[in-house]
């Protein structure tokens, strides 16, 4: 059971946060990472509180500078003196390592298990929405593209990402996951069906 203070500072303080990051590293997401995370610790003899914590944080410093995003995010969780009501210092060093290794680009594992399975999480499930997410974030970060360039980004993105030889690792298993990296990549391979669906999610969302 999470720590009902704790659960309530996050959802009343940080949560409000993430109005500031553009719609695909917003509150949804957030909230999507935190039910996987808990999800995927089930069975595990690990702190509840501090994965809530973690996959709460992960993205808080998406919107002041992207790229860096897993390291300033971790900062702001380790100046925010609130959490020093919940967490000792040890426990608070394995949550800023955790945020710092949940990106899908970074090289090395998570020195950690929380690390492992907040990165996980971070992946998406859905199909659907993991191209509505590419679309968004490439939209905004990327706004003196045209629509098809942007189109070709999303799709070059995803295949380096989720492609058979993507970058994006998985370090727990899964089924749920392995179902939709299956059908992603069989969409991957047919790019001309890729640009068909993804204008279909852009009709949906203009």
């Amino acid at each position: 059971m999470i720590n009902k203070d704790l659960k309530a500072y996050i959802e009343n303080s940080i949560f409000k946060e993430y109005s500031k990051n553009e719609e695909a590293h917003g509150l949804n997401h957030i909230k999507f990472v935190i039910k996987r995370s808990l999800d995927l610790s089930k069975d595990k003899d690990l702190d509840i509180n501090m994965i809530y914590t973690i996959a709460a944080y992960h993205d808080i410093g998406h919107h002041i500078d992207a790229k860096n995003h897993e390291v300033v995010s971790a900062k702001l969780m380790m100046e925010d003196k609130k959490l020093k009501e919940f967490f000792n210092e040890e426990e608070l060093k394995i949550i800023k390592e955790a945020i710092e290794d949940h990106r899908a680009s970074l090289k090395s594992e998570p020195r950690s298990i929380y690390g492992k399975i907040v990165s996980s999480a971070d992946r998406e499930t859905d199909v659907k929405e993991t191209l509505k997410r590419a679309y968004l974030y490439t939209k905004k970060h990327y706004s003196d593209m045209t629509n098809k360039q942007v189109i070709e980004n999303v799709y070059e993105h995803l295949k380096d990402k989720y492609g058979e030889k993507g970058y994006a690792n998985f370090f727990l298993e899964d089924e749920k996951y392995e179902k939709y990296l299956k059908e992603l990549r069989k969409l991957l391979n047919n790019k001309e069906e890729f640009i068909k669906y993804l204008k279909k999610i852009i009709e949906e969302i203009a």
